[in-house]
């Protein structure tokens, strides 16, 4: 393994090349392309909407060659936390990890609650008298029994993940079999006039709400890395999970998105009160093989979105804990549980906050929701990790590295443009909701927090930095002045 073994009491290496690989396609293949195709084909305004899936595993990719390389190299508990923590500690001490957690435990939660949406959204399609409230206290009920489910050891959790992973695969194989079967290249490929006016503003527009909402079903191959404590021999697993998830589910999306477009006219997803526009999936089924194939298929992405939120817990949950363990948060968040060995309070608190955001957006739409926690994640997750990578290898290039990047930096530059993009356009996309200036708010609040903290733990910048260096073969902590 690329690093030393977790400390006595602490997290167990337990799960394996497929089922990492699994726990990271079930959080990225959730609700996501069910009910985000919709929302892609309003974006670019025809069938062209398959070029914003393109666009997302472009930067997914060449955001997971970043992760990959610093997942192998640093495979602690956290993620982001333990690779901001590495690069950035020389010169701002804890300020970049404490701003991560601080923003993680709301857009993490945010990412999750959009997959209770969704299930409420298709579960309105085998029950279509579904009042608000009762899918209110249906949502509320599904993220309490994701909470439930989780609590309990990993090697139970790694079992039931490939189940639902089975069950993922077979519900978008259905969908993309039965799309075959009813396909028509004239519906697919039949866009409207200046689809591709590229010197036309309103085309990056919706170029950039396409990439917003490609990114967004993507993400989820991260997951493991959160959890690369608990990963087996993880200079090599974290890296081909990453990789071997984002390819998988391109081809999926590819096939689920064309092969849609070929089977319902994209004027039915724009239209608010036809059922394509809010469970295109169903439709799809019902088309090619009659309501009671639709039925069936609906049961199955019910399962899937059930799926992702499960397993976008399961990652998420572990990030307040090992910043915990290093003071870096709120200290009761570093108890595991005594018997199963898993973070009780981080797993507690991000169930709380996803029933809130799942309010939120049962209140709102789904599309705000989405441009919420994009543009939240991109300054102090996407856009420090890339510098992060930079860094290390700069100051640390003695540092253990299973893998390294495939072309440096090439897939940081892409990275760097497409996280921009997003962040650029999002006032644009989300007229009067103003997600830049909220999550520059957020970013605000999050320093003055951290300045509280610092003075109340006096460290930097009230007293020395402790330069924590347990991935290298150095001793382990050293204290810098001022």
């Amino acid at each position: 393994m690329s690093a030393t073994p977790p400390p006595a009491g602490g997290f167990v290496r337990r799960i394996g090349l497929f089922q990492a690989t699994a726990i990271n396609m079930s959080q990225m293949c959730g609700i996501g392309p069910f009910v985000t195709i919709p929302l892609m084909v309003a974006a670019f305004g025809g069938p062209q909407a398959v070029l914003g899936f393109v666009a997302g595993a472009v930067l997914a990719l060449a955001d997971g060659l970043i992760w990959a390389e610093l997942g192998a190299s640093l495979p602690g508990s956290g993620g982001s936390y333990v690779y901001l923590k590495q690069a950035f500690q020389y010169r701002t001490g804890r300020l970049m990890p404490f701003l991560f957690v601080w923003t993680a435990m709301l857009f993490i939660p945010l990412a999750m609650s959009t997959g209770v949406v969704g299930f409420v959204q298709y579960l309105g399609y085998l029950a279509p008298g579904l009042g608000e409230t009762a899918g209110d206290l249906i949502g509320l009920g599904i993220v309490a029994l994701v909470v439930l489910l989780l609590w309990r050891g990993i090697e139970n959790i790694a079992r039931i993940t490939t189940v639902m992973w089975v069950v993922m695969i077979a519900s978008v194989s259905l969908v993309i079999v039965a799309a075959a079967s009813d396909f028509s290249p004239h519906l697919a490929f039949s866009y409207p006039a200046g689809a591709f006016s590229v010197t036309s503003s309103q085309f990056w527009i919706g170029f950039a709400a396409g990439l917003t909402i490609g990114i967004y079903d993507y993400l989820g191959y991260n997951t493991t890395a959160y959890m690369g404590a608990e990963i087996k021999d993880p200079g090599r697993t974290l890296p081909r999970s990453i990789i071997y998830s984002i390819f998988g589910i391109m081809a999926i999306y590819l096939l689920l998105q064309i092969g849609t477009l070929g089977v319902i006219d994209y004027h039915r997803m724009l239209d608010p009160n036809d059922i394509a526009s809010s469970s295109v999936a169903s439709a799809v089924l019902e088309k090619a093989w009659g309501k009671g194939a639709a039925d069936v298929v609906t049961v199955l992405i019910l399962v899937t979105a059930f799926a992702s939120v499960f397993a976008g817990l399961l990652g998420g949950s572990r990030v307040p804990y090992d910043a915990a363990r290093d003071k870096v948060f709120f200290r009761p968040y570093a108890k595991l549980h005594p018997r199963h060995r898993f973070p009780m309070l981080g797993l507690a608190t991000m169930g709380v906050i996803t029933a809130i955001g799942f309010m939120i957006g049962r209140r709102t739409d789904l599309t705000t929701l989405i441009q919420l926690l994009t543009t939240v994640m991109v300054i102090v997750q996407a856009l420090a990790q890339i510098l992060a990578v930079t860094v290390l290898r700069k100051r640390r290039p003695d540092l253990r590295r299973p893998y390294r990047m495939w072309l440096y930096p090439l897939p940081s530059l892409v990275a760097l443009v497409g996280w921009l993009t997003i962040y650029g356009y999002s006032d644009k996309n989300s007229p009067g909701r103003h997600p830049i200036e909220w999550s520059l708010a957020w970013l605000a609040l999050g320093c003055v927090a951290f300045v509280l903290w610092a003075r109340f733990e006096k460290v930097w910048p009230f007293g020395p930095r402790e330069i924590e260096e347990e991935y290298f073969d150095e001793p382990p902590v050293q204290k810098l002045p001022v």
